[in-house]
């Protein structure tokens, strides 16, 4: 059954559907960057009020600023912007159609219209996943970086920006210009203080060409803190035929774990729909929840995608099932990571290491070992190294951490145990397989990559144990060099 408005009543046996009248949802919202951990996750969220009937007028548009978005929009566009959720459950598959999204900004050069329709006084709210490598910053200190080409570009041409913060400073200068209030920004990306970063980076942008704007901005706009948390694979072949195989023709499926959390400030200054109502946690402690996440979660999938790709592991599931990589990560989380970890009112951080030990050994989830170790420049800059750096001022162990740099730069080498090539898969591969190679003789040279670990690379004991680790995976293998370590 080809997935539209005109076929939702149609659908298979078991598949849920809007109950809401779709035609009449109102827009309040645009996403900026409808990958598929979007619809599994804000768009679920605002899907589910609209079930309830609310949140009627916080319908969702989507957006993009580059080229390759034109291929999702075009995607949704045929099919009425709706996507299927397969929920992948270890004791069964379900399926949900979800229908929060109801337009997408046609992708265009100079991004005029994305600009025309963030400056329409119904859009309340504008949100983003764009990656953690998306938002400009200086790899050591995380700040915003006004050198890249294209901040450069819309410093100097605001009227036809390439950024989607350039598109964001466009539409609240034309708010302002118009007397319309200012949208809330929010960031749904897996950054540390993603509201701060996103405030910083936007009135860093503005005040590059009008410092005016720029205080405007920092006066009224609102840049609200989050965590998001819901394992969501890439789109394939097999998620295809997946949905296929239940009876409907979606080119745009989604799959996802059976578990997701929204940790959110509240700080709107423009509305926003009930959130709390399904499950959002409204708190003034995002940080806390975020840490534990981030340190634990997205620096679990680092310690363990590096050595699943260099011996060739396809999934996180099947990563979990290799014994030597399950015990590298309860070790790291529970004795370097947990002390550090600041317990949230539901969960205690051991419970929470259980919980994110069941979750990437569910083995109904083909979450590939590609996708989690993609731009590990990014995500170990983000979710790895910080833990680094409050540990070694703690001067508390950081061996097994050391140990997961020494098996990053043995995956940068790019040759896997089986003499196998690994394809490129950072946007700065080619750096880091330089420094990498350079590493297999001189183990400090990785390290001394200052733009990625600052000063990490000073600290003689850290140091010492990277380089001990890096020179036993060369010589004894991954496997002999992870059961070293966890028997220590």
């Amino acid at each position: 059954m080809k997935l539209s408005n005109a076929t939702l009543q149609d659908m298979p046996d078991g598949v849920l559907v809007p109950t809401y009248d779709r035609a009449a949802l109102a827009p309040g919202i645009v996403h900026i960057g409808v990958g598929n951990f979007h619809r599994a996750h804000q768009a679920w969220y605002l899907h589910r009020l609209m079930q309830q009937g609310k949140a009627l007028d916080w319908a969702i548009i989507g957006a993009g600023v580059r080229d390759y978005d034109s291929g999702q929009r075009d995607k949704l566009a045929a099919q009425d912007y709706l996507t299927t959720l397969i929920e992948l459950d270890p004791a069964g598959t379900s399926a949900e159609v979800v229908g929060a999204m109801v337009d997408y900004v046609p992708i265009e050069e100079g991004n005029r219209a994305l600009i025309r329709q963030l400056s329409d006084p119904q859009i309340r709210i504008v949100s983003l996943t764009v990656t953690e490598g998306g938002y400009f910053l200086d790899p050591a200190d995380k700040r915003f970086s006004p050198t890249h080409l294209d901040i450069q570009h819309d410093a100097v041409h605001g009227d036809t920006p390439r950024t989607a913060f350039g598109v964001i400073v466009a539409a609240l200068k034309a708010r302002r210009a118009a007397a319309i209030g200012p949208f809330t920004c929010m960031s749904c990306d897996n950054l540390p203080g993603n509201g701060r970063i996103l405030k910083e980076v936007v009135i860093g942008l503005a005040k590059l060409s009008d410092s005016d704007l720029a205080q405007w901005i920092a006066e009224t706009v609102s840049f609200p803190n989050s965590m998001v948390d819901c394992i969501v694979p890439a789109t394939g072949p097999g998620e295809v035929a997946m949905v296929q195989s239940i009876g409907v023709d979606d080119a745009a499926p989604v799959t996802h774990e059976n578990f997701r959390q929204w940790v959110i400030e509240d700080d709107f200054c423009a509305g926003r729909p009930p959130l709390e109502e399904v499950g959002v946690t409204v708190s003034d402690r995002v940080h806390d929840y975020e840490a534990m996440k981030l340190q634990l979660l997205n620096g679990g999938h680092q310690v363990i995608a590096a050595p699943a790709e260099v011996l060739g592991l396809h999934t996180i599931a099947d990563a979990m099932r290799a014994p030597m990589i399950k015990a590298l990560l309860r070790k790291v989380a529970l004795e370097e990571v947990l002390p550090h970890i600041t317990p949230v009112p539901e969960i205690t951080p051991e419970a929470y290491v259980d919980l994110i030990d069941a979750r990437f050994s569910n083995p109904a989830m083909v979450d590939t070992v590609r996708r989690v170790a993609f731009d590990g420049s990014s995500r170990h800059s983000g979710a790895v190294l910080p833990i680094i750096r409050t540990a070694l001022a703690a001067r508390t162990p950081t061996d097994g951490l050391a140990l997961s740099q020494a098996l990053w730069a043995r995956m940068c080498l790019g040759v896997r145990e089986d003499g196998s090539k690994i394809e490129a898969n950072d946007p700065d591969w080619a750096r880091l397989s330089k420094a990498a190679i350079a590493a297999k003789q001189t183990p400090q040279a990785w390290l001394e990559q200052r733009h990625i670990y600052g000063d990490i690379a000073d600290h003689s004991g850290f140091s010492a144990a990277f380089s001990r680790f890096l020179a036993q995976l060369y010589c004894d293998g991954v496997d002999a060099t992870i059961a070293g370590y966890v028997a220590s």
